[in-house]
C-alpha cells in the first residue's frame, strides 16, 4: 500500500444542515406540544402512530446531509447494499448505531467511484463520510438512506490511523527496534510466512527450493491469511507458532523470519497496517526482512522491520547475495590464511634449519665429551663390580656353613621333641579309650535296665492309642469313651477310658 499522503487529502465535505440545531429543537417542540393538544384523548392503532412519526420525520428531515459514521457490517442481497453504521466515542465505546440501505440503481456507481479513488473496495471497520437521508417505515423502523460516499474522507482517515499508528511505535521504541538486530552472518535456517499457494511464494520458493539443494540454506514455511479481518491475528498466530515449532525442533532461533506477499490491490494491503502484528514484528529477536507487495505499495510493517524488499523475489535474492559475499569472503579469508601459512612455514623452516646446524654441531661436541666420560665410568664399573663379586663369594660360602650347621641343630631338635609329642599322644589316646569303653559299659546297662520288656515284667503297663501308635502318659491325653490298649507283659489288653480325673 502507497504510504498516505496527508497533503493530498481533499477536505471532508460536511454540509451545513437547512435549519440549526436550536431552530430544529423549537419547531419540535411547538409541532410536539400542538400534537399533545390535538392527541391527547385520542386513542391510535399502532400502524397510525408509526405513520405519524414517519410523516414527521419526512417533513423535518427532506433534506440530505453529510454524516460520518463506521461501517459495523456490510451485506449485499439482490444488489442492495445494506449498512449498519455507529459512531463511538474515544474509549471505543458505540454511542449511536443505525442502519443504512444504499440501494441497486446507485449502489454500482458510489462503490466504483469510491474504489477507483480508494485502490480498495468498501467494507467494515472503515470510517466513512456517507451523503444521507433520513426515512422510517412502520414495519422496518429507522434508517438511513446513503446518496453517496466520499472516499477523499476515507482516505484521510486511513492516513490519519497510519500516522498515528507510526507515531504510537516510535513513542513506544519500537519503530527502529528490530532494525537494530545485526545481519546474521550465516543464514542457515529462515522461516518464511505466506498465503498459500500465492503467485509471490512460488517466485520465492522457485529460487529457494535450488538454493536448498545446495545444502547452504533451509526453508521452513507456514502458511496465513493475508487479506481480510482476521488477517493481521492469523499472521501473528504463524509467527508464533512457527517459531516455537522451530525451537522445539532445533532447540534455538532461525537465523531469519520473512514475510512475503505478493503485489495487489491497496485495500488488500490495508489489513496489514495493524499495530499488534507492527508491534510483534519489531519484538523479535531475529531479523525481520519484508517483501510485501512492489515498488509503489508501502506498509506499517515496512517501517518496523529490519529490511524491507518491493517484491518476494528480492528476498530471496538478498539471501542469495548474503550467502554468495559468505562464501566470497571466506574464500578471501582462505587465501589470505594460505599465503600467512605459506609465509609462517617459509620462515619456520628456515629458523629450523639455522637450529638444526647448531644442534648437530654441538651434539659432535657433546657426544665426544660424553664418549669419555662414558668409557671411564665403564672402566671403573668394572673394576668395583669385580670387587664386589669376589666379596659376595666370600660371604656366600661363609654362611652356607653357618646356615647348615644351624640346619643339623635345629633339625635333631625337632626330631626329639617329635618323638616326645608322640609318646604323649599315644598314652593320653590310650587314657581317653579306656575311660570311654567304661562310660560306654555303663549306658548300656541302664538302657537295658529301663527297657520296656524288663519295666513290664517288673508289673508295670503302658497306655497306647487305638493304633497303637502312641504312648499316653499325661492325663491330658485321654478323655471320656476313649479307646486305649493297655500292654502288659505277656500282652495286650482293649480298654474304653470312662472318666479321667487330674492331679492339680
Amino acid at each position: 500500500m502507497r504510504k498516505p499522503n496527508l497533503s493530498n487529502i481533499k477536505p471532508a465535505k460536511v454540509l451545513a444542515p437547512a435549519k440549526d440545531l436550536a431552530t430544529l429543537e423549537a419547531e419540535l417542540a411547538e409541532q410536539e406540544n400542538s400534537l399533545e393538544v390535538n392527541l391527547e384523548d385520542t386513542v391510535l392503532r399502532l400502524s397510525d402512530y408509526l405513520s405519524a412519526v414517519d410523516m414527521v420525520i419526512k417533513q423535518t428531515f427532506n433534506h440530505r446531509v453529510w454524516v460520518k459514521a463506521e461501517i459495523r457490517n456490510l451485506s449485499s442481497k439482490g444488489g442492495h447494499y445494506y449498512f449498519e453504521l455507529a459512531e463511538k466515542d474515544d474509549d471505543g465505546k458505540v454511542i449511536a448505531s443505525c442502519r443504512g440501505n444504499l440501494w441497486r440503481f446507485k449502489a454500482a456507481r458510489v462503490l466504483a467511484k469510491f474504489e477507483r479513488a480508494t485502490g480498495m473496495p468498501l467494507d467494515r471497520d472503515l470510517t466513512v463520510l456517507l451523503k444521507v437521508s433520513a426515512g422510517f417505515h412502520a414495519q422496518y423502523g429507522f434508517s438511513l438512506t446513503i446518496e453517496d460516499i466520499d472516499p477523499s474522507y476515507t482516505l484521510g482517515d486511513l492516513a490519519r490511523q497510519y500516522a498515528e499508528m507510526v507515531d504510537r511505535l516510535t513513542g513506544e521504541g519500537l519503530l527502529t527496534l528490530n532494525q537494530q538486530l545485526p545481519v546474521p552472518f550465516d543464514i542457515e535456517h529462515v522461516l518464511v510466512i505466506a498465503p498459500e499457494k500465492a503467485a509471490g511464494l512460488g517466485d520465492f520458493q522457485a529460487d529457494a527450493d535450488r538454493l536448498a539443494r545446495t545444502g547452504a540454506c533451509h526453508f521452513h514455511y507456514h502458511n496465513a491469511t493475508f487479506q481480510g479481518n482476521h488477517a493481521p491475528s492469523e499472521i501473528r498466530q504463524a509467527i508464533v507458532s512457527a517459531q516455537q515449532q522451530f525451537y522445539d525442533t532445533y532447540e534455538r532461533l532461525p537465523d531469519l523470519l520473512v514475510i512475503i506477499r505478493g503485489g495487489g490491490a491497496v485495500g488488500d494491503l490495508a489489513y496489514l497496517n495493524d499495530y499488534e502484528l507492527a508491534a510483534l514484528v519489531a519484538e523479535q529477536p531475529i531479523p525481520v526482512w519484508v517483501g510485501i507487495g512492489h515498488e509503489r505499495d508501502k506498509v506499517i510493517l515496512d517501517e518496523v522491520a529490519h529490511t524491507s524488499f518491493d517484491t518476494p523475489s528480492k528476498v530471496i535474492a538478498a539471501i542469495m547475495t548474503h550467502l554468495a559475499q559468505l562464501v566470497s569472503q571466506t574464500l578471501q579469508y582462505q587465501a589470505q590464511i594460505k599465503q600467512a601459512a605459506r609465509r609462517q612455514l617459509s620462515t619456520a623452516e628456515q629458523q629450523t634449519t639455522r637450529q638444526l646446524s647448531q644442534i648437530q654441531s654441538q651434539t659432535i661436541g657433546q657426544l665426544t665429551a660424553l664418549q669419555k666420560d662414558s668409557d671411564y665410568a665403564w672402566r671403573s664399573i668394572q673394576q668395583s663390580a669385580q670387587r664386589q663379586v669376589k666379596q659376595a663369594a666370600r660371604l656366600t660360602s661363609e654362611l652356607r656353613t653357618k646356615t647348615q650347621a644351624s640346619a643339623y641343630q635345629q633339625l635333631a631338635v625337632a626330631a626329639s621333641t617329635s618323638q616326645n609329642n608322640q609318646k604323649m599322644i599315644m598314652h593320653s589316646a590310650q587314657q581317653q579309650l579306656i575311660q570311654a569303653q567304661r562310660d560306654s559299659e555303663h549306658l548300656r546297662d541302664i538302657v537295658l535296665l529301663h527297657r520296656p520288656s524288663r519295666v513290664l515284667k517288673q508289673g508295670y503297663t503302658m497306655l497306647t492309642d487305638a493304633k497303637d501308635k502312641q504312648i499316653l502318659t499325661s492325663s491330658t491325653q485321654l478323655h471320656p469313651e476313649q479307646t486305649v490298649h493297655i500292654l502288659l507283659k505277656d500282652g495286650k489288653a482293649k480298654a474304653q477310658i470312662i472318666d479321667v480325673n487330674m492331679n492339680h
